[in-house]
């Protein structure tokens, strides 16, 4: 009866030390792919905050363009009512000819 519950307890080991094998193999690989999903986290944020960098970089350059634009259409507004002026009083010169 001993024998038995010695051999009986024997296989206990074994099946936890195997138990114990598998869990540590499972730890690893489960530290592995928190590591790497830790890295993969950690550049997601980095390519964000470099895309929010280059999107207010954009905007910006966007704001600065359109003020731009407005600027060059009040010119051109401006020169165009000098032009007309200039038509007009080109044409009273001539027509006074």
């Amino acid at each position: 009866d001993a024998n038995r519950q010695i051999s009986e307890y024997k296989f206990r080991l074994s099946k936890a030390e195997q138990d114990i094998t598998t869990l540590e193999q499972n730890i690893g690989r489960l530290e592995g792919q928190v590591a790497r999903y830790k890295n993969a986290a950690e550049n997601a944020e980095k390519v964000e905050d470099e895309l929010k960098a280059e999107k207010r970089k954009l905007q910006r350059e966007l704001r600065t363009a359109l003020d731009k634009i407005e600027e060059m259409e009040m010119t051109n507004s401006h020169l165009m009512k000098r032009l007309e002026k200039m038509k007009a009083n080109r044409t009273a010169l001539l027509s006074q000819q």
